[in-house]
């Protein structure tokens, strides 16, 4: 896999897969602009090779900055990786309905909107990979789940469109299909997912940037629309 001068934008880079993408890209020699709210996170992948652009991604002036900052330092972005999200699950009784359409507007509204402001870029330099970080759960529901479910079936809903609308162009688009991961995401929960669903092996993050690799490294010719990656637990 040659990094050249490839530039990706990164969302979600301050924890979770994003952190872990990021780590890795810089490691390889890949150009990073790195979003996330929280900056102090961010600096720890400070490099010669990372620009570290705190912001929220819900602030439509925050993308516009982003875009600017991008194409007026190095004239193109070769590729846009949506993993900024939250996740908030529980029954009727004991979901908070300003946090779930707060998950809602990020995971949807601001992916959405990043990402039609980067394919339009993309068309116009003729080039460039959307890598977007979805959930077995963009594909199947549970209980308790259905309004984070309903935001990865939206992502994968639009993925889909995209690639079809993009066939036989130089723009490809890729959904990861994670099972449990090990993240931050469920450091709050009373019972971690992974004993609710017995999972005795949830994934790690390398195992997620193995498969982002996998698809960076592919021949020009080749596309992975999907890629869902599963504990051998994880039973749905």
């Amino acid at each position: 896999m040659e990094s050249g001068n490839k530039v990706c934008l990164i969302t979600g880079a301050s924890s979770g897969i994003g952190y872990a993408i990021a780590k890795a890209l810089n490691r390889s020699g890949y150009q990073l602009i790195l979003s996330a709210r929280r900056e102090e996170k961010l600096n720890e992948l400070r490099s010669e090779f990372a620009d570290i652009l705190p912001g929220d991604l819900n602030s439509a002036a925050y993308q516009d900055y982003l875009e600017d900052h991008i194409y007026k330092k190095y004239g193109k972005c070769d590729y846009l990786f949506n993993c900024a999200g939250t996740l908030e699950v529980g029954s009727i009784e004991d979901t908070n309905i300003d946090k779930m359409t707060a998950m809602i507007r990020l995971n949807i509204e601001s992916t959405f909107r990043l990402t039609f402001k980067m394919l339009k870029r993309f068309k116009n330099q003729g080039f460039g990979h959307v890598i977007n970080i979805s959930s077995v759960l963009g594909t199947k529901v549970r209980s308790n789940a259905g309004a984070y479910a309903a935001t990865k079936f939206a992502m994968e809903a639009l993925s889909e469109a995209l690639r079809m609308e993009l066939t036989g162009t130089n723009i490809q688009i890729s959904c990861i299909e994670p099972g449990l991961v090990m993240t931050e995401l469920h450091d709050n929960w009373q019972v971690h997912p992974k004993h609710s669903m017995n999972i005795h092996e949830p994934l790690n993050v390398s195992d997620i940037v193995n498969a982002v690799l996998y698809i960076m490294k592919q021949p020009s010719h080749v596309r992975i629309p999907k890629l869902m990656i599963l504990p051998k637990d994880h039973n749905i």
